[in-house]
């Protein structure tokens, strides 16, 4: 077998074709020829071939319904209908279904077949290296993710470390530092760490198998509200859970969505704000749970609402840290288990999220 050749199946019922076609054809391409369906199938498991050609007119199966039993077996291989009769709702019903590339008329014209044939292997050689080009950048892909993802946990221990050294200096009073040079460490510290988290929370989003499980949204909301708290104890939290039927949802996706959401109703707080709070509510029912995170803070400008949800975007209407992939990840989230979500902002006044999560409980009883 020649790599280098095109390998044609050719499959009629007609003694006479099979001979003429591979007269014709056996010194331009590696033929292979069969009188059945049957037959065909056989060779196709011994076989890799490029292009497969068959007469529409057969005695057991047409070449239609070949081409259709073997689609999801063989999705590679061009397959050409040849007809010596006008089936024009079988050839329809055949490009239409995308088991054919071309169909022409018997007697075949040579030059026609030849040109058929060489247009038909340029399409799988292209598709061919596209999947490979596929498979490359998959691979390279989960390699890049994979190095991202356990360098972000290497540098989170030294940078561990170096908040420990800060705070035994505080206790002891071992350092002098009147200009406040360690806050300032501290701050910076604090803030890469945060960015690394980001990294390793978009990192388990897109690797991690969605699980269902029972959800409490009291229990969810509290253990937020616990975590950014301390980071502006001004702040009066509000919520309230309508949750009238037992909800099942993937619940590190949905507490990656509210302690994204929620860390920024904190973070976009008004400086000058007399009364900051964070409105919370859900409403979960048979089918699906609403959430809704309400704040007062500065809001966001209302020509940058298209282009949150996209990576590294930050608004420049605040001074805020931040590492521009929080809400990206919150739609990346959302995307995996099925939710959407709305945002209505007014600068100056505050920002309302609604996100909406299917209840998974129908689904797995």
């Amino acid at each position: 077998m020649k790599e280098n050749r095109i390998r044609i199946l050719y499959i009629d019922d007609e003694i006479h074709n099979l001979n003429a076609f591979k007269a014709s054809f056996r010194r331009s391409y590696e033929i292979y020829t069969a009188n059945s369906a049957q037959e065909g199938k056989q060779l196709l498991k011994e076989i890799m071939v490029h292009i497969i050609i068959a007469d529409q007119k057969m005695p057991v199966s047409t070449g239609v319904e070949f081409f259709n039993e073997i689609k999801d077996t063989l999705p590679d291989p061009m397959r050409i209908l040849l007809t010596g009769y006008t089936d024009v709702e079988d050839i329809i019903d055949a490009i239409n279904k995308g088991h054919i590339f071309s169909y022409i008329k018997k007697p075949w014209d040579e030059h026609e077949l030849h040109r058929t044939i060489n247009n038909a292997y340029e399409i799988y050689s292209t598709r061919k290296q596209l999947k490979e080009k596929i498979v490359e950048l998959e691979k390279t892909n989960d390699e890049l993710n994979r190095f991202i993802y356990s360098t972000s946990h290497d540098l989170r221990s030294p940078l561990m470390s170096v908040l420990g050294i800060i705070n035994l200096s505080r206790l002891d009073n071992s350092v002098v530092d009147p200009n406040g040079y360690m806050n300032m460490v501290e701050s910076c510290v604090l803030k890469l760490d945060g960015f690394i988290q980001k990294i390793i929370e978009y990192y388990r989003n897109s690797r991690l198998e969605v699980e269902y499980e029972k959800i409490d949204f009291n229990n969810l909301l509290n253990d937020c509200i616990t975590a950014f708290q301390p980071q502006n104890t001004a702040i009066r939290f509000h919520t309230h859970v309508d949750q009238v039927a037992e909800f099942r949802g993937d619940t590190f996706r949905i507490s990656v969505i509210l302690n994204n959401l929620i860390s920024n109703a904190v973070k976009y707080q008004k400086p000058e704000e007399p009364e900051p709070m964070v409105n919370l509510s859900v409403k979960a029912e048979p089918h699906k749970a609403t959430i809704c995170i309400r704040d007062n803070g500065i809001g966001i400008l209302s020509e940058h609402l298209n282009n949150i949800f996209k990576m590294f975007f930050r608004s420049k209407n605040n001074n805020k840290p931040g590492s521009g992939i929080g809400l990206y990840i919150v739609k990346e989230a959302l995307s995996k288990i099925g939710g959407t979500i709305n945002v209505e902002s007014k600068y100056g006044e505050g920002t309302q999220f609604e996100i909406t999560i299917p209840n998974r409980n129908e689904f797995d009883t």
